[in-house]
Order: C-alpha cells, then structure tokens, then sequence
C-alpha cells in the first residue's frame, strides 16, 4: 500500500478534516488565499500536528498535475480500503441493503459524480469490478466532494460471482439496458436491491446482464439515445428512493 494519497479540493478536505483529520500529513495552501472553509481546513491541520505550507499556484498546480485543486493540496495517510468481506458485513448490518454497482466504469469524473449521488441518496456500498474500471485517484475524490471519503467503494475480483453471492443472500438485482422492456417507472424498487449501471457507451457485460433479476430503462422521450452514466445513475437511485421511502 502507497505511504500516503494526494487529496485536493475544498469540499473533499473539509470532509477529511472532519470525520479524519488524523489522515492529514501535510497541507499546502495558495498564498493569500482567504476562505471561510479553507482557514477551518488550516486550523484543523494544525490542531492535529500537520504541517501547513503557503504556496504559490505552480507549486499546487504541479502536486496535482492540473487537477483543479481550489487553492489547497493535502498529503494524507491512506483511506480504509474495503473488501469484499465488507460487503457481506453490510448485508448482514441492514435489514434492507441498497447498493449501486458500476460494471466497468472507467472515467473518473463519471465515477466521482455516480459517488456524491450514491451518497446522498443513501446507499450502503458501491461495487465496482478491480479490472478495466476506474479507480479511487484525487480526480474521484475531487468530484466525489467529500464522499469518497464516506461512502464504501467496494472492489471486487469477479462481478459476476458477487451478483450472484448477493442475490443468494436475499438482494434483487436490477440492472440498466436500453432494450429493456419495462422502464423504471413500472418496477417494483423497494426491499434489497442492487442497481446495476453499465459502462459509458457500452453498457453492461454479458455475463453481468445474465446474473440480473430484472432489467429496466429509462423513457428516452427526445433524440438522444442515451444519458451520460452518472446522470442516468442519479435518475434511477432516486426513484428507488421515492418507491423505499413509499
């Protein structure tokens, strides 16, 4: 395991620093940067024995190689990493899971995004394959806005197998194809359940669309064929929320 990550951004620090603050190794920070919440990220680094270094703009540019970091660079000990035993663990936890699976999603702002919207609508964990899928860089963390640092991302070795594993401990697994013959509005989304996103342009595998329970879509009224992944998935999560809450 890496020695230390690279966090940056405003709203993924101010998450760190108040859930884990004893994550933050070293913080630097643009000259002459005034802000509310970056001054609450400084005296909460300095509280807990990080160093703080006031930078000039190349400085943080280069740490992050153009990523947009908003005026503040941490160095911090590595996240928890989760396994695949995690995810039986949460099964077992919560009477109803919910989980979003991301079946070979590999840009990291869709990922980032499909993070933030897991979150706010409550979801347990979400699973994603080890191979050809993107993966948790500062980039995720970024765009994520703080739920990368709260919400279970979950690897998995074989995706076809953890489906399978998931459904013989009890949870429906809804998958997303644009042949599908329902669409959402039309399915019954409550209990355990697994929402099953496919990959940009692709959609989901073969072998993934055969371990699901079900598949829907969305109503595509316009010309467009097909909604970017991360929008879709922000679609679908709260419909399942609206029916779970009903």
């Amino acid at each position: 395991m890496a020695q230390h990550e690279w966090l940056y951004g405003i709203h993924a620090l101010d998450s760190l620093v108040q859930r884990e603050p004893e994550r933050l190794i070293e913080l630097f920070v643009l000259k002459n940067r005034d802000d509310d919440k970056l001054n609450n990220i400084i005296n909460q680094a300095r509280r807990f024995g990080a160093g703080v270094q006031f930078c000039q703009r190349k400085t943080l540019d280069d740490k992050v190689e153009g990523g947009q970091h908003q005026g503040v660079v941490a160095k911090v000990k590595p996240g928890k990493q989760y396994s695949e035993s995690d995810l039986d663990r949460l099964i077992e936890m919560n009477p109803a899971p919910f989980f979003l699976v991301l079946d070979g999603v590999t840009d990291p702002h869709n990922l980032g995004a499909c993070l933030r919207t897991a979150d706010a609508a409550g979801v347990h964990a979400v699973i994603v394959p080890k191979d050809k899928a993107a993966k948790l860089t500062p980039v995720v963390r970024k765009v994520a806005c703080g739920a990368a640092e709260v919400i279970p991302l979950i690897q998995v070795t074989n995706l076809a197998r953890t489906l399978k594993e998931m459904q013989q401990a009890g949870v429906w697994i809804v998958g997303t194809a644009g042949e599908a013959e329902q669409d959402i509005y039309q399915s019954k989304l409550s209990g355990s359940i697994a929402l099953v996103m496919g990959a940009e342009g692709k959609g989901m595998r073969r072998l993934t669309r055969e371990h699901c329970d079900e598949l829907i879509k969305l109503p595509m009224a316009g010309s467009v064929s097909s909604l970017n992944v991360s929008v879709a998935t922000g679609v679908c999560l709260y419909e399942i929320v609206r029916q779970r809450a009903g």
